[in-house]
């Protein structure tokens, strides 16, 4: 049995409120009339508003999509396709962090399982049947982008269900309503996605939370893989080694869904984040520093183009006549959803700790209404 806390009363109380939202979500999220965010944002093409004289020129980047926003205020400075969807890669692993450090204990341990051995590529190397620290997966999951400790981090809150369940239902806490995470670590699957503006809800979440600036921010550790073989993280984002007041970041790539990038970095009380989603191989963080530096020198000289949105609150959990029927409508308002989404526009080629999360989940209705919860929450107009 995994070494993980989440108290029994706690779980069986965020099942029936997570299962009774994800019924009643059709009716209570009504389509807005924009993009969340601001209707600009439903733009596709690059978006950005030169407001007083003075305002440096927007750089041009080899992203298909991306976001470039001040963390403190919520201001998003300039965007391009910010609500576009397109596959995320190992940035997915950021989401995958702010949803389980606020649950999971740092202290405890977890067996590797066959499932989460099995991962490849990008591995830390770990062992089925071996126990590992959480907090020693987290470093080598932000650091080293390992696919097999996002895994098993997952299975960490009592299966790999459960885990994803609790991924998704972040997303829906944030907001990040155009994220649908099918695996933990990012690599590519079927019904997978995400946009740049929903990176940067995240992104955002993760500099609310110290541990995860703890483990991004590692820039060498040793992971212990068994009594007699340990390997060295050092970490993949070099932003952090050569660019002046980077805090934080991930990197990711597949050839489906190219380079991806989450950046972060404060200047003189300002903190910015950046998202790149679909780039050309190793030229995420040349893109990212550009954007960067653009950020510092147009703040307060450009109009703002939207608002990166805050985290909703829980709602109370209406009466649920069965988990079995509650899973059941929520998957068919998940597929009526998703129909309605896809033929409005088809996917693209290629505060403080969640309370949800830090509650836990349950069940299998709770696995099958998280999901449909992530294709019902919102309707959006497509441009």
């Amino acid at each position: 049995m995994p070494d993980w806390f989440i108290p029994q009363a706690a779980l069986a109380v965020a099942t029936a409120g997570l299962v009774a939202a994800a019924v009643a979500a059709p009716a209570a999220a009504a389509a807005p009339s924009g993009a969340i965010g601001g209707t600009q944002l439903s733009g596709r093409g690059v978006i950005v508003n030169y407001g007083s004289s003075g305002a440096p020129k927007l750089p041009g980047v080899k992203a298909s999509a991306f976001v470039i926003a001040d963390a403190g205020t919520g201001q998003v400075l300039a965007a391009r396709d910010p609500h576009g969807w397109y596959r995320p890669a190992s940035t997915l692993k950021v989401l995958t962090a702010v949803s389980l450090i606020p649950l999971l204990n740092p202290n405890a341990t977890v067996v590797a399982t066959k499932q989460a051995t099995s991962v490849s590529p990008n591995v830390v190397g770990l062992i089925p049947g071996h126990a590992y620290a959480i907090s020693d997966l987290f470093t080598a999951l932000l650091t080293i982008s390992a696919n097999d400790a996002a895994v098993a981090l997952a299975q960490a809150t009592g299966s790999f269900g459960k885990g994803m369940a609790v991924i998704n239902a972040e997303a829906r806490h944030l907001q990040a309503d155009d994220t649908v995470a099918v695996e933990p670590n990012g690599l590519d699957a079927p019904g997978q996605h995400t946009s740049a503006y929903d990176m940067a809800l995240i992104a955002r979440q993760a500099l609310r939370l110290p541990a995860f600036l703890k483990y991004d921010r590692t820039i060498t550790a040793t992971f212990g893989v068994s009594k007699k073989k340990s390997v060295s993280l050092d970490n993949q984002n070099s932003l952090l080694t050569s660019y002046p007041g980077a805090i934080g970041g991930k990197v990711g790539w597949t050839s489906a869904a190219g380079a991806t990038y989450i950046g972060m970095a404060r200047r003189n009380g300002v903190t910015l984040i950046v998202t790149l989603l679909h780039c050309p191989a190793l030229t995420e963080i040349d893109s990212a520093k550009s954007l960067l530096n653009w950020g510092f020198a147009a703040e307060g000289k450009v109009t703002p183009v939207g608002t990166l949105v805050s985290a909703v609150l829980p709602t109370a959990p209406a009466p649920v006549r069965s988990a079995a029927a509650a899973a059941a409508a929520a998957q068919a308002a998940g597929q009526q959803a998703a129909g309605q989404r896809a033929a409005a526009r088809p996917p693209s080629v290629t505060s403080g700790p969640s309370t949800l999360a830090t509650a836990g989940f349950s069940g299998v209705g709770v696995l099958a209404a998280g999901l449909g919860f992530a294709y019902s929450r919102r309707q959006r107009g497509r441009a």
